[in-house]
């Protein structure tokens, strides 16, 4: 019997890489995302998984709408088996000039949304006996650039989040995890590069990004869905309650740079 498996933000960026990959391990996805025609983007794109695609338009951080969009999946497969939370915004600004309405906003999208899925798709995954929430958090959660108070808070109240569902589940062999990427290449990521582009191209910016890590890349949507396939699959039965960072080494390097 096919997996069911809820991806957030799933037409777009790392959720578009999470939706391909358990895809190709044989589950049925149903994206949640709030642009419809990116879901109907990404539909065609993977058009060659036919009936096991669907999507929703969903605001996430809204309870209403999560509580019907999961009653609706839960009711129509019977169960659900994976949550996958991708969808999130990016915010700048310090405690001083951050407003409270984008603190607020923030918050709502990047946490209260995996807190929503999964108080009403829990339920659900009880009915299978099992499942698995995998949260995408970020390195902001352990170490910060400047100029981003509530993304940066954000990110770390998620793996707060995630080790606490864990707690509370681990009984019912229903796992949550997070994983803390560093830069990788997507719509979001793009649109910041632009944002601070002036006169330099955002490839440029996005090379520049890609060299700071040790690696020497940024990493792909694909590389997340390879780590978010694995923390869905039955192969991590045994981890709960963990953070993964997946950063191309970023957070092992200390800044200073020894002379030649």
């Amino acid at each position: 019997m096919s997996k069911i498996a809820i991806v957030t933000g799933g037409a777009k960026g790392i959720g578009f890489g999470s939706t391909k990959r358990l895809l190709e391990d044989g589950a049925t996805v149903v994206m949640f995302d709030l642009d419809e025609a990116g879901i109907a983007l990404a539909k065609e794109a993977l058009a060659q998984f036919g009936e096991r695609l669907s999507g929703m338009k969903v605001d996430i951080s809204s309870d209403a709408q999560v509580k019907e969009a999961i009653a609706e999946v839960g009711q129509k497969y019977g169960h659900i088996d994976y949550v996958v939370n991708c969808a999130g915004i990016q915010t700048y600004g310090t405690a001083v000039d951050t407003t409270e309405e984008t603190w607020d906003r923030t918050f709502d999208v990047n946490v209260k949304s995996m807190y929503l899925t999964a108080k009403y798709a829990i339920p659900f995954m009880r009915k299978a006996g099992a499942g698995s929430i995998v949260n995408i958090s970020s390195v902001q959660s352990l170490a910060n650039q400047k100029g981003v108070v509530a993304y940066a808070a954000s990110k770390g109240a998620i793996n707060a989040l995630t080790r606490a569902i864990a707690v509370d589940h681990a009984s019912e062999q229903i796992r949550c995890n997070a994983i803390l990427p560093a830069s990788v290449d997507t719509p979001m990521l793009r649109a910041s590069a632009r944002s601070f582009s002036k006169d330099r191209s955002e490839d440029e910016i996005l090379n520049e990004w890609g060299k700071s890590h040790p690696i020497g890349r940024m990493a792909s949507i694909h590389d997340i869905g390879e780590l978010v396939g694995f923390l869905c699959s039955d192969k991590s039965s045994f981890i709960t309650g963990s953070s993964y960072v997946i950063d191309g080494g970023l957070m092992t390097q200390v800044p200073v740079i020894l002379p030649e």
